[in-house]
């Protein structure tokens, strides 16, 4: 006897792109179901990693980001080729709760809804690295010297300052571009320069030592490429240097427009909107450490805040923090971090 779902066509389509109105097949292989609402969680890294589709019926599915669902085809009008009712298939109704999650394990008294039919995706390839245009680096001074001889000539001006010295002393080894360690060691000493020292000037010659980095596809070597831009941006701005400030900008937003797949890239820029309206500031850390009486955790705490703070004035501010507000907060935690 022939399965029902084999007399009916189907096409493929990325989980990433379900839309409400969409149907898609269900984990029984039976049925289909119209979906009401889709809903996008992102892992810690603010990737996509889980949409959740919830059924006009009732219920959600959970699938993989990555993944592609089975969607059924629209179904043959009735005295074409067979009846409709032969050719149906798979019956395409709502499905309560209770029918989508039988035989599920119950959470939190209601029945857990089990993963889509899903066809597991190509092989990831990681995006072509996009550099920055000769124009935009016209506007960045040339080091003077090589990378290494920069860091030598930070650490002369500043002899007396520990952590400089310590950075200074291990990017004097050799600074290697493939190493996420050297970029954060770059990232912190820029940070310290500026924050701790003041020292804008030395600080912009250091992060333009990342900053002119194109990015790679590897988010852990980003992060402080990322934040190197967007201190250099803010440092800029203080200056007057508005149109060098600019090209920071661009630098950081670069990878965002680097996804080619269109629904992959919706996405991405839900989330990365939903990131910028809601950052984790570190209130409860910060908070918690004036509690214990604890100076150097707060301090921790708040240049971590500080860094966010920072990343989203380089975006221009946020759907909930504007950019007036966003500079009136880090002066604050300058002005904390630096006491």
């Amino acid at each position: 006897m022939t399965h029902p779902a084999a007399s009916r066509t189907y096409s493929e389509q990325q989980a990433g792109s379900l839309q409400t109105g969409d149907r898609l097949l269900l984990p029984d292989g039976d049925r289909s179901a119209e979906i009401l609402r889709v809903d996008v969680e992102t892992d810690d890294f603010g990737t996509p990693a889980m949409v959740l589709a919830t059924l006009t019926g009732g219920g959600v599915l959970r699938i993989a980001a990555g993944s592609s669902v089975r969607i059924p085809a629209p179904e043959p009008v009735a005295g074409t080729a067979g009846t409709a009712e032969s050719a149906s298939g798979p019956s395409d109704v709502d499905v309560p709760p209770a029918q989508l999650g039988e035989h599920l394990p119950e959470v939190d008294g209601r029945a857990a809804a089990a993963p889509a039919v899903v066809v597991p995706p190509l092989p990831a390839t990681a995006p072509a690295a996009s550099g920055p245009s000769d124009a935009d680096l016209a506007l960045i001074p040339a080091p003077a010297g090589s990378p290494e001889s920069v860091v030598e000539a930070v650490a002369e001006a500043h002899p007396g300052a520990v952590s400089v010295l310590l950075l200074s002393d291990r990017l004097a080894k050799g600074i290697n571009t493939k190493s996420g360690s050297c970029l954060k060691d770059l990232s912190d000493l820029a940070h310290e320069l500026f924050i701790v020292l003041k020292d804008a000037e030395n600080a912009l010659a250091v992060a333009d030592l990342l900053n002119v980095l194109p990015f790679d596809g590897n988010p852990g070597r980003w992060a402080s490429v990322e934040a190197s831009l967007a201190l250099s941006s803010y440092i800029c701005r203080q200056l007057g240097q508005e149109e060098r400030a600019a090209v920071y900008e661009r630098f950081l937003r670069a990878p965002d427009a680097m996804e080619t797949d269109r629904f992959k890239a919706r996405i991405n820029a839900k989330v990365r909107q939903r990131s910028l309206n809601e950052p984790n500031l570190y209130d409860k850390e910060i908070f918690r450490s004036i509690d214990n009486s604890n100076p150097d955790a707060e301090r921790d705490w708040r240049l971590l805040r500080l860094e966010a703070l920072l990343f989203l004035r380089a975006h221009g501010g946020s759907e909930t923090i504007s950019a007036l507000e966003l500079d009136r907060r880090i002066g604050i935690e300058l002005e904390s971090v630096r006491s």
